[in-house]
């Protein structure tokens, strides 16, 4: 009688238990991103391709070939699987119209008395919505004087895809869908497939991008920000991680910077490092 053949990668289809709380375990360490029973197809949904492209077996040698990566790719590898990288340009428009309205010409001010450079970040940038549209922001308060505030503006983000996609700067009709006309037709030249924008060099330079790790125990900053956007990313962790994160980002923010977050993610009534500004909206105390 002949043996049985073994199942061919693609056939991988199920984790077993012990393989997906091991996977869980090492997302929540690494990356701070809590994942429930639920998101248990998500995990094999997502690295079934990895599985593939490896030729392994099943998630147990999936896990023998992380754990014995010395080189850092898997790890890499896994954070752009694991990660969740959906938005578009103008969502939850109240902080923009905020941040231009009130925060801007508020930190103009303040800097204007004491001297040095506006510096903001984009942590969990994601695919460069973000931090596009914050430079049109102050191009358009600025205008001419743009280049005499110096802003500085770093964009952060665990997915190196995410990132390759920012720096890019090409979008879908889609992506661009809600953005403001006078902004779209000021700011994007027509993409290179069809369907596509572009976005222009003069914005593109403006923003540096980095990959971090927000569970990193050191910021690459040596001065205090003026704002924080850190939106739409602190629902994937629990409530430890964002208590001490939250912790880290006042830390660097400077006195009557602001954060703004999700709109899911409002900070709970007893925090006593920012005070409540409009919804998902903080300034630091």
């Amino acid at each position: 009688m002949a043996a049985a053949s073994a199942p061919s990668v693609s056939d991988v289809r199920d984790i077993g238990e012990a393989e997906f709380q091991a996977i869980r375990q090492l997302v929540y360490e690494h990356f701070g991103i809590s994942l429930s029973d639920q998101k248990r197809s998500l995990v094999v949904g997502r690295l079934q391709k990895v599985l593939r492209q490896r030729r392994l077996p099943d998630f147990r040698s999936y896990l023998e070939w992380l754990r014995a990566d010395q080189s850092g790719e898997a790890l890499q590898e896994l954070a752009n699987r694991i990660s969740t990288n959906h938005t578009f340009f103008w969502r939850e428009n109240s902080h923009f119209s905020h941040f231009a309205s009130t925060a801007l010409p508020e930190l103009v001010e303040r800097h204007r008395r004491s001297g040095g450079n506006l510096r903001f970040w984009c942590a969990g940038c994601s695919t460069g919505e973000e931090p596009y549209t914050l430079v049109m922001l102050m191009k358009e308060a600025f205008g001419l004087e743009y280049r005499a505030y110096q802003p500085l503006l770093l964009a952060t983000d665990l997915s190196a895809n995410a990132l390759r996609i920012a720096m890019r700067g090409v979008y879908s009709n889609e992506r661009l869908a809600q953005m403001p006309p006078h902004l779209r037709g000021k700011y994007f030249r027509r993409g290179p497939e069809t369907g596509t924008w572009q976005v222009v060099d003069d914005v593109r330079r403006e923003v540096v991008y980095r990959r971090h790790n927000l569970m990193d125990s050191r910021y690459p900053f040596t001065k205090p920000l003026d704002a924080i956007f850190c939106r739409n990313v602190m629902i994937y962790f629990d409530k430890a991680t964002r208590d001490a994160l939250i912790a880290r980002f006042h830390r660097y923010t400077a006195k009557g910077g602001y954060l703004y977050v999700g709109h899911s993610e409002t900070l709970t009534r007893d925090n006593a490092l920012f005070e409540y500004v409009l919804p998902a909206a903080y300034r630091r105390i």
